[in-house]
């Protein structure tokens, strides 16, 4: 059961487990006051946590460095925002080879019956039928695909893929809104009016924005983009030149990883 954007703010990292039935709601030949006083007898929503991502998430499985990370990627919060349950079939777009979200959620599709499918290169296969996803997860990529022209046929190869009403899920570095997304693209960075607009403009409806993965702390302009925070944290230009110093070093590791747009776009119908 998906939780509802007002109740995840108010209480976040919890699914609503059990609520009264409508019908129960809506008996005839009440008058208003019996009506107030039954409802006021119900019992309260039932919430509870996801035990099974927390498990896959402290899973001893993740490596020590994956799990360093939570604290910056939030990935309980995260993956509850998205809305991602027990039985769903997940599509990772470009996982990579460290594997970081992969790592979490192909453990929890396991344990949970449902199923989870990496895919590098989604106009040549998705993975799964047409109308067939529950949820796409796309984390840190759109600064490359938007360099060649990429962007459009990937959403159009995901709005295929997933099931009505199904979930696009979008974690990216974000730059200042107004930029040229192809002055910021190669930092790294893009502005979070460019995805939102890619996305609509291939049918998808933006369910929510969350500032769960915002960091204040960086102002997008480092010496090698993006890169320069952490995890990668280059420190000098591929030829050796530019070294940062110890001090300039330990300034940028203060900032932590990059600010980070979480948006949640729905497939409609």
């Amino acid at each position: 059961m998906r939780l509802n954007p007002a109740v995840f703010a108010l209480s976040l990292g919890l699914l609503t487990a059990a609520a009264p039935a409508l019908a129960q709601d809506q008996p005839t030949g009440e008058t208003p006051a019996q009506r107030a006083a039954r409802r006021a007898a119900m019992p309260p929503p039932v919430l509870e946590e996801d035990q099974a991502l927390k498990a896959a998430i402290a899973s001893p499985s993740r490596s020590a460095a994956d799990t360093a990370r939570d604290s910056q990627r939030h990935p309980y919060e995260t993956l509850t925002f998205w809305g991602l349950n027990p039985g769903q079939t997940i599509v990772e777009i470009e996982p990579g080879r460290a594997g970081w979200w992969r790592n979490i959620l192909q453990p929890y599709a396991a344990a949970t019956g449902g199923t989870y499918v990496a895919v590098d290169k989604p106009t040549e296969s998705m993975g799964v039928a047409d109308g067939s996803a529950d949820l796409i997860v796309v984390a840190r990529a759109f600064h490359n695909w938007s360099r060649d022209g990429r962007v459009e046929p990937y959403l159009a190869a995901f709005f295929k893929a997933l099931k009505p009403g199904g979930i696009l899920a979008v974690e990216q570095h974000r730059s200042v809104d107004g930029l040229n997304v192809a002055t910021t693209a190669p930092t790294g960075y893009v502005p979070e009016s460019y995805v939102i607009r890619a996305a609509q403009a291939a049918g998808f409806v933006l369910d929510a924005r969350s500032e769960i993965n915002a960091n204040p702390k960086d102002n997008h302009d480092h010496p090698f983009g993006v890169w320069t925070l952490p995890p990668i944290r280059q420190s000098a230009a591929r030829d050796g030149t530019g070294a940062l110093t110890p001090a300039q070093r330990a300034e940028l590791d203060a900032i932590g990883e990059s600010d980070r747009m979480t948006l949640r776009f729905r497939k409609p119908g």
